[in-house]
């Protein structure tokens, strides 16, 4: 009898050990399944990233090698200039600065590259600084760049509040001769819509930090006329 009863208790035991294999098993690859359905979100999760943030993109014609600035003129040092369409201090720089700049350009001095940039969009209700820099594309397109940033500045609107609306950034096109049919046709269809991100994120991999930056020959020298003439003239 306590045979038996020895023989009960040893295949209770063989049961109850082979019942925790099995439960260690599932729970293995569960864990496992786990892991790999976390991977493949991560993988899904950060290509989704790269597509809303560095996704395809359509760069006006003629631009620097990167695609994030418009090259005006062909003068022998290059000055970049990072700006933003609603930044005030922007504005001012290209009332007191942007004569000198226009100048050393007809010189034959410099090659002015401009980046219009959009780190302010928080600051309107309608993402203001991507739609302008956006239509500052569709005016490289129509070859009156220069023209059509300085009227975005006469006009600038207000920080914290809305924009300039579609219609009035093509109007703006037509005062600066801009051909309202295919001009306005790109604003309106957001030809370079997502071109501005990319302006940006290359403004931030040159350690640009804010508006209005100014770089001759890849240095960051001081906003003011002075400052930059000085500086080409070392280039020079």
């Amino acid at each position: 009898m306590s045979r038996r009863v020895e023989q009960k208790k040893a295949a209770r035991v063989v049961r109850e050990q082979l019942a925790r294999e099995r439960r260690r098993q599932r729970t293995l690859w569960t864990s496992v399944a786990a892991a790999v359905a976390l991977i493949l979100a991560g993988m899904i999760g950060w290509a989704v990233y790269q597509t809303q943030r560095g996704g395809e993109f359509t760069a006006p014609p003629g631009l620097v090698a990167n695609d994030s600035g418009i090259p005006v003129g062909d003068g022998p040092v290059t000055v970049d200039l990072y700006a933003d369409f609603l930044c005030p201090a922007c504005r001012q720089f290209e009332q007191q600065v942007g004569p000198t700049l226009d100048q050393l350009v007809d010189d034959g001095r410099i090659t002015l590259v401009y980046h219009p940039v959009a780190i302010l969009d928080r600051l309107s209700d309608d993402a203001y600084s991507t739609r302008s820099s956006a239509a500052s594309g569709c005016a490289v397109a129509g070859g009156k760049f220069s023209e059509y940033a300085a009227a975005l500045y006469e006009q600038q609107p207000a920080e914290g509040g809305p924009g300039l609306s579609d219609e009035q950034l093509i109007a703006i096109g037509g005062e600066v001769g801009l051909d309202t049919g295919s001009f306005g046709q790109c604003v309106r269809d957001g030809t370079y819509r997502n071109w501005p991100e990319h302006v940006t994120d290359e403004a931030g991999r040159a350690g640009v930090s804010g508006t209005p930056t100014v770089m001759v020959g890849g240095e960051t020298v001081g906003s003011s006329a002075d400052a930059i003439t000085a500086a080409v003239d070392a280039a020079s």
